[in-house]
């Protein structure tokens, strides 16, 4: 995979195809739709089992579907978020000027999913889920002020989940399932290349010259100084980091069902973690870089000098999605209600930082490229209802509220401009005639406003400023706020054989 400045996709993950979603829907980078039925209860629906989608929810809900069944849907992603900067400095705490990312967001973004069972006889049912678990898609520009931060990423994910339910007597079923996941990202950072020369010149002995009172000659050793007298000798423009990369990764799923009576069901879900290394490269391009600098003596153009400190070089590094644990219920409380309800917990604290290796390139050694989040676990409720209105047509509505993984404003990276948020869903199923319906479903997921105070740990210089061992980055600080909003626009058409 290119270098997974990924948790910055899920984050990397952690930071999906044409089907990402620009903030991912759920929390941390979870896509948070896979099911087009499911999003009308704002996916309160784990215990309800009625389609096959319940491959993804609770593979044990199998047991209960006759015959073969399929299902085709998408999701239609339509964002909105707005940046406003409260100071984002560099490295060497100078405003990076530069504006607040227009809008960064995409108009649109679609998922789809498909899912298909078929009942092999009285106790066994067998199925296949594909969908999209995972997705980030935001694009800043090139001139925002935290471009040295992140300029853009692109996370992009595919989920192939074959499972088998087992039903075990009229009370009792279980699912199980294995996953096949693949994940495609790509990220871009602007370079911080006019200090990481200047830092680099103060380090070798800082620059002499007429910079004193009355052109006298004075060597400057201080980093903003000497970035100072780059900017006016026409020394200026940034760089550009292009990772991107993709990998394959494998897990399991499994499901119990317990039905109390004809009403009333019960259902938990374990989903895994899926473990993937990720391997792949770094592109750097400094052709933007304008003027001539002297480090060590040696006269060269800024963009070569600059070029030299950061080789192409190949990268890897290792990502663990969080595993998830469900419990749910389902109620039909008359011939027209139905209650239901769903609790999830998230382990986002496998994602606490990543560390993305780089080789050495010609005796250059760059350093790992370190991104820290402290994530933590995280909780999602949910709560639903169905009222069949007559015979074509059943009502859906929901709501959820779901924690964000971050511990702090020091911890929110634009890749990942995450918060607590809220669900409101609204559906509908309408039967076609016996064998196919369609339904539809819309969502409105409000985020709590955010604040980001993100520092890099590193330097442009290639040094921690804090330990002095080899890293990469730009330093700085982003500095700002967010206020976000999303909209979901589901359809899915279902049909039995």
């Amino acid at each position: 995979m290119k270098l997974k400045h990924l948790s910055l996709s899920v984050m990397i993950m952690g930071t999906a195809f044409g089907l990402a979603s620009t903030q991912a829907a759920a929390s941390g980078y979870q896509f948070g739709s896979q099911s087009v039925s499911g999003q009308g209860t704002a996916h309160a629906n784990g215990a309800e089992a009625n389609d096959p989608s319940t491959i993804f929810t609770n593979p044990a809900g199998l047991s209960r579907l006759d015959g073969t069944q399929l299902v085709v849907g998408g999701t239609l992603v339509v964002p909105h978020s707005e940046y406003t900067d409260n100071g984002s400095t560099n490295i060497l705490g100078k405003p990076t000027g530069g504006g607040n990312g227009g809008t960064f967001a995409p108009k649109a973004v679609a998922a789809p999913t498909f899912y298909l069972s078929h009942k092999v006889n009285d106790k066994i049912t067998a199925g296949i889920g594909v969908f999209v678990p995972y997705g980030a898609k935001l694009d800043y520009g090139f001139d925002w002020a935290g471009r040295y931060a992140l300029k853009s990423v692109n996370l992009q994910s595919l989920n192939i989940n074959p499972s088998i339910s087992f039903k075990l007597d009229d009370r009792h079923s279980f699912g199980f399932g294995v996953s096949a996941q693949y994940m495609d990202a790509t990220l871009e950072q602007m370079a911080d290349a006019t200090s990481g020369l200047a830092l680099k010149a103060a380090k070798a002995g800082g620059i002499t010259g007429p910079f004193g009172p009355n052109g006298a000659t004075v060597t400057l050793t201080n980093p903003s100084q000497i970035a100072a007298v780059m900017r006016a000798g026409g020394v200026g423009g940034d760089g550009l980091a292009h990772v991107e990369g993709n990998d394959w990764g494998f897990g399991w799923n499994i499901g119990y069902m317990f039905q109390l009576n004809e009403n009333t069901r019960f259902g938990l879900a374990y989903r895994s973690s899926v473990k993937q290394s990720l391997q792949g490269s770094s592109t750097w391009t400094f052709n933007n870089v304008k003027g001539n600098v002297t480090v060590g003596g040696i006269t060269l153009p800024a963009a070569a000098a600059a070029k030299l400190a950061h080789p192409n070089a190949s990268a890897s590094v290792d990502v663990t999605t969080p595993e998830t644990v469900s419990a749910n219920f389902f109620h039909q409380l008359n011939p027209k209600v139905a209650l239901m309800g769903d609790v999830t917990w998230v382990r986002n604290s496998q994602l606490q930082q990543l560390d993305i290796k780089q080789s050495t390139v010609n005796g250059v050694a760059q350093g790992d490229l370190v991104l820290h989040q402290n994530w933590k676990d995280t909780w999602r409720v949910s709560f639903g209802s169905n009222y069949q209105l007559n015979d074509a047509w059943m009502l859906r509505g929901g709501v959820a509220w779901e924690q964000a993984p971050l511990q702090s404003d020091n911890d929110r990276h634009p890749a990942i401009p995450d918060s607590d948020r809220l669900w409101l869903s609204f559906g509908a199923n309408y039967k076609i005639n016996k064998q196919s319906s369609i339904d539809l479903a819309y969502s409105f997921i409000d985020f709590k406003n955010a604040n980001v105070n993100y520092t890099d740990a590193c330097s442009p210089a290639g040094v921690s400023p804090t330990t002095g061992a080899a890293c990469t980055g730009n330093g700085g600080t982003v500095k700002g706020s967010y206020k976000t909003y999303l909209q979901l626009i589901g359809v899915q058409y279902n049909y039995r054989f």
